[in-house]
């Protein structure tokens, strides 16, 4: 029996004011340059804030999610919004 592909998961802080997103959004930033909760630098597509950005930005903890391939999949709140 095979198991399906695993996701991998990685816990980021994220803190993007309403402009940054917006750079982000337009696409005059490609992707999103943070740290992890575990020191570790992440880099991942800056599409992936476009599922939860407010008013005010991106402010939190997030769960990152991607396949065993490092293909992102998806963002999840933890904390903040």
């Amino acid at each position: 029996m095979h198991d399906a592909d695993p996701m991998q998961t990685i816990d980021v802080f994220i803190n993007l004011n309403y402009d940054e997103c917006l750079a982000h959004y337009e696409g005059r930033i490609a992707n999103v340059r943070t740290r992890s909760v575990d020191g570790r630098w992440v880099v991942f597509p800056a599409e992936a804030i476009r599922r939860v950005v407010g008013r005010d930005g991106v402010r939190g903890i997030y769960r990152l999610s991607f396949s065993e391939q490092g293909r992102f999949i998806s963002i999840n709140p933890l904390t903040g919004r």
